[in-house]
């Protein structure tokens, strides 16, 4: 999967096409929005849903984490899709091949497993998680303060309409850099798009397969 290293806020980010980014300073993989679990309630529902998207899902988290070796992994919201259901207990076995790496989880709206779940699971649960003075929640940051520490946040599953052949606008998702908040694309496939109408003064990066590349706003 391809790759852009972006210098910004003074640290050192490697933006990746698997929709996910490694903080080098932190040693940390940084990702939103995985929803396990949502395929299978859809399922049950009697909604025909694809199967597998769990294991794709996961099995892109493990190249990244065979690429990175990252010694903690950060889920900025979503992890779980809310009941417990056959996935979670996929994702207990997914987990055991990496006992030596810490799972953070910013709590968010759809993370309501129990307390002693999350335990069970090794991932220790957060409101809110601030490192070296950057912010991570899950809904979407609201602040404009220059002076605060810079925010991350998931939750809309971002993305962002490029012109292509004809008449073609394509959709893809991003990772967007405002002034004080940014916002992660979410991991998980079985996701859609909340389309954004970036600044100048912004930065994006589009996802498109296997490739990442920066937007220029006009």
């Amino acid at each position: 999967m391809e790759e852009v290293v972006f210098n910004f806020q003074q640290q050192t980010w490697h933006l990746s096409a698997g929709k996910a980014l490694y903080w080098l300073e932190e040693k940390a993989l940084i990702l939103s929005d995985l929803h396990l679990g949502k395929s299978a309630h859809f399922r049950k529902a009697g909604i025909a849903v694809p199967a597998g998207l769990i294991q794709e899902d996961l099995y892109r988290l493990q190249q990244l984490i065979t690429h990175y070796h990252p010694e903690k992994i950060i889920v900025v919201g979503d992890l779980f899709h809310s009941s417990e259901n056959n996935d979670v207990q996929y994702f207990r076995l997914w987990r055991q091949q990496f006992p030596h790496i810490r799972f953070e989880l910013v709590k968010g709206n759809h993370d309501i497993l129990a307390a002693d779940l999350y335990a069970s699971l090794h991932i220790t649960v957060h409101d809110t998680l601030t490192l070296q003075n950057i912010h991570f929640i899950h809904e979407p940051c609201e602040s404009e303060d220059a002076h605060g520490p810079y925010t991350f946040s998931g939750h809309l599953h971002p993305g962002v309409a490029i012109a292509g052949g004809g008449r073609q606008r394509l959709r893809l998702p991003c990772f967007y850099f405002g002034k004080s908040c940014g916002i992660l694309p979410a991991f998980g496939r079985f996701t859609g798009l909340a389309m954004l109408a970036p600044e100048t003064d912004e930065v994006v990066f589009a996802i498109a397969n296997n490739s990442i590349f920066k937007i220029t706003v006009a």
